[in-house]
């Protein structure tokens, strides 16, 4: 079996802080990882805004309740898990993404955690590791496996140029653009065809684990 890394927010869920911008009118939150680069420098930002309007963690988990998965997704992934290993490797917050795990059939999911106070303020965050979605894909090259990761913005670049394919989904053009040396799909059902396509080299160069 092959294993398969996956990005969650704009590959198999809405972003989570475009839809809380929705919700306040706060365009400030409209910022995410297709625009800025730099993880701590958006987080960073974000906290500021949310300490400034007086936001809290409540508010952003009712928005979150009433997501869905993108249309689609929960059968791409059931799909997807029937073929191979998939762990979704995101820099969402295991107090945000639980209830979209929960529509999505409680896949692995490997993110970090936010650090609240007593009153429920979002006061920083603690990452699972340094550069954690690279990291994470080296450890499953450590236990054998090859690697297939797709993903759609900046901070996925570091775990695609990490897996054996690296593969784009639904990216921006400001993202494909930077990092053209990636294959970029549109729908579920491409991304399915270069995932098998890419597991089918592995086996044809006898990379099988």
């Amino acid at each position: 079996m092959h294993m398969l890394c996956l990005d969650l927010e704009g590959v198999l869920i809405p972003e989570i802080w475009l839809a809380v911008a929705d919700r306040t009118g706060l365009a400030a939150l409209r910022l995410t990882t297709r625009e800025v680069v730099n993880y701590d420098e958006l987080m960073q930002h974000r906290l500021r805004v949310l300490d400034r309007e007086g936001l809290k963690l409540p508010l952003i988990q009712e928005v979150i309740s009433d997501l869905e998965p993108l249309p689609g997704a929960a059968q791409f992934l059931t799909d997807m898990r029937r073929e191979y290993q998939v762990a979704i490797l995101s820099d969402t917050f295991y107090e945000f993404a639980m209830p979209l795990m929960d529509k999505l059939g409680m896949p692995t999911l490997l993110c970090h955690h936010l650090e609240v106070d007593a009153a429920q303020r979002i006061t920083g965050y603690r990452l699972r590791q340094s550069d954690p979605k690279r990291m994470a894909v080296r450890a499953f090259h450590a236990m054998g496996y090859h690697v297939v990761a797709a993903g759609d913005s900046f901070n996925d670049v570091p775990m695609l140029e990490e897996a054996d394919a690296g593969l784009f989904f639904c990216a921006p053009d400001n993202v494909r653009g930077a990092h053209p040396q990636f294959t970029g799909t549109t729908t579920y059902a491409e991304l399915a065809g270069e995932i098998a396509a890419a597991a089918a080299g592995f086996a044809r160069s006898g990379r099988i684990t």
